[in-house]
Order: C-alpha cells, then sequence, then structure tokens
C-alpha cells in the first residue's frame, strides 16, 4: 500500500463514460411507441392501401426521428488515432491509448481509452464533453477539467478549440453549429406541416413541405462544412496526428436530405402527370369508390316506369278538356 492507494493526490477518481445517450432513449421511446401504435391499428385498414399506410408511416417517422436525433449526436465529424503519450502532469509515465475527437453541432466529445485499459495502476478509460452551445461556456469546462486533473491527452485536445487558443477553431466550429442547428429545427417544422398536409389531405403542398425539409437538411450540411474546410491547427502526438473526417451523422443527415427530396419530387410529378397514381398511393381513390359504391347500394336510381312516362308525357289542355267534358 502505497499512499493515495497508488494514484496521484491530484487526480481522485476517473470519469467512466455512461453507457448510453438518454436522450436518444427518449427520441427512440417516442418514436418508436408511434410505430407500435400505428403496427396495432394495421389490420383496421382493409383493402391495398394498408401496405401503402404502413410505408407511409414508416418513411415519416424515420424522417422525423433522424431530423430530431442529429440535433443530439456527438460524431458529425470524428477521427481516432493510437500514440505512445505521457498520462498525467508531473509524471513521466508513459501509456498506449487510442485517443478519439469526436464533434457535434454543440461541442466536442475527447475519448481516451487505454491499450490494454488497466496501466499504470488505473482504468484508462475517459470520454470527455466539452459544450459551447448558448447556455454552455466552453472555456469554463475546460478550466473545471484541468481543476479535475484530466489526463493531459484529453487537455491537449481541448484546448485547441479554447477561444483563447491561436488555432480560432472554437469560433469556426461554434457559428458553424448555430446554423446547421438552427436549420435542422427548421426542418423540423416542415416536416411537421408535411405529416400535418398529408393528412387532410393537400398532396400537393405536402409534397413542397417534404422537398423543403430535405434542402433545409443539406443546407445545414453545407453549414457544418464550411468550419470543416477552413485550415486547422495540427493535433499531434509524437509522430501519429489526429485526424478526422466527417462522422455517421453528417451521412445520415445526408442520406435522409436526399430521401426527402426524392419523395418531396415523386409527390409534385405524380401530382401533375398521374393525379390518379398518387391517390391510389394515399388510398384516396380507394376510399371514394368505397363510399360510392355504398351510397349506390343504399340508394339505387329509381327507373321510370312507362305509364308514368305516360302520365307526364300529356299534355296540358287534354287534361282541362277532359275536365270539362265531365262538368
Amino acid at each position: 500500500m502505497t499512499l493515495w492507494n497508488g494514484s496521484y493526490p491530484f487526480y481522485p477518481r476517473t470519469n467512466a463514460c455512461f453507457p448510453f445517450n438518454t436522450t436518444w432513449v427518449v427520441i427512440a421511446s417516442v418514436f418508436l411507441s408511434a410505430l407500435a401504435t400505428s403496427i396495432i391499428i394495421l389490420p383496421g385498414i382493409r383493402g391495398k392501401g394498408r401496405l401503402f399506410w404502413l410505408l407511409r408511416v414508416v418513411m415519416g417517422l424515420f424522417i422525423g426521428a433522424v431530423v430530431l436525433t442529429i440535433q443530439f449526436t456527438r460524431d458529425w465529424e470524428s477521427g481516432w488515432v493510437t500514440a505512445n503519450t505521457s498520462y498525467k502532469s508531473f509524471s513521466r509515465a508513459m501509456v498506449n491509448v487510442d485517443i478519439g475527437l469526436h464533434i457535434g453541432l454543440a461541442g466536442v466529445n475527447v475519448t481516451l481509452v487505454g491499450n490494454p485499459v488497466n496501466q499504470v495502476n488505473e482504468t484508462i478509460s475517459y470520454n470527455e464533453h466539452f459544450a459551447w452551445s448558448f447556455d454552455a461556456d466552453y472555456d469554463h469546462s475546460y478550466s473545471e477539467g484541468l481543476e479535475r486533473g484530466l489526463p493531459s491527452p484529453i487537455l491537449y485536445v481541448a484546448e485547441k478549440f479554447t477561444t483563447e487558443s491561436p488555432c480560432n477553431m472554437h469560433r469556426q466550429y461554434r457559428i458553424s453549429g448555430h446554423y446547421a442547428s438552427i436549420t435542422l429545427w427548421m426542418a423540423l417544422c416542415t416536416w411537421l406541416i408535411s405529416i400535418l398536409l398529408f393528412s387532410m389531405p393537400i398532396l400537393l403542398y405536402g409534397g413542397y413541405m417534404l422537398l423543403l425539409t430535405g434542402a433545409l437538411m443539406l443546407f445545414s450540411l453545407l453549414f457544418f462544412a464550411t468550419a470543416r474546410n477552413t485550415p486547422k491547427c495540427p493535433i499531434q502526438f509524437g509522430p501519429a496526428s489526429l485526424k478526422t473526417g466527417y462522422g455517421g451523422s453528417f451521412w445520415l443527415t445526408l442520406a435522409t436530405g436526399l430521401l426527402c427530396l426524392l419523395l418531396g419530387l415523386g409527390v409534385i410529378i405524380l401530382n401533375s402527370m398521374r393525379p390518379q397514381k398518387l391517390k391510389l398511393v394515399f388510398n384516396l381513390d380507394e376510399g371514394k369508390g368505397e363510399e360510392a359504391e355504398r351510397w349506390d347500394k343504399s340508394y339505387p336510381p329509381a327507373e321510370s316506369s312507362s305509364s308514368e312516362q305516360d302520365v307526364l308525357m300529356v299534355p296540358l289542355g287534354e287534361l282541362c278538356e277532359v275536365t270539362a267534358t265531365q262538368l
């Protein structure tokens, strides 16, 4: 036994990462509940429209879930590097670690995992988040990390994004992230409007709103890419360099935006060229046909008989003449 159980007094504990993001769990629970409810009521839909109705529900929920979830993801840009580096300040101990940088719209995540995890009498597994959203102070979060005695690789990477850093990456990513986030909130609003228009149903304007949703999602990618294409300071760990590329959230946003564009264009083109096909997809033709059929069965058209036609064909003068003769 040594003083402080073999650890340095400035670093009393490690910050283990939470197994999952609670925000994603809430969003996934809401949309999965809506999907489960739709599947439960699916047997109540008759005819060929059942499949089209299910496809519309799945596609609508998928687009809404993606637009809302990517607001809180932290892998719009990410990168990893394996390096031998010093672990903590005032120590000559060298460790072999995997260092990850994950940039989101509201901040950065710096990950540090040891190879192996247990080294220098500690468990090296860190996942630190430094936020720069409107209600957060990045420099304050970095100062708290210094006070807690985070490992040197995490502090080195986080320092590149501080406001006092000569790299100026904080301003670039913060502004582009804010504009991308605002654009995505607008895309969420247009998605909701498209769902309402399709359910009314006003198909043409619903297609326009879906087209606008895809355009806004693509614009958010352009806003984020402006920070990515600006010159950045190198992040070096000896001979190894930490380089980043577009992450999963970026490519998911791109795919979903293109999907919205295709669906919106499809609705607009079908509405102008094949409106009957579009009504069939939205179960409008079949519903109207069944309603008309039920109406015809309930109220059959009255066929005029020959006697009624004869009575109606009698001239008014003859009726008056017959009446005069009887008198």
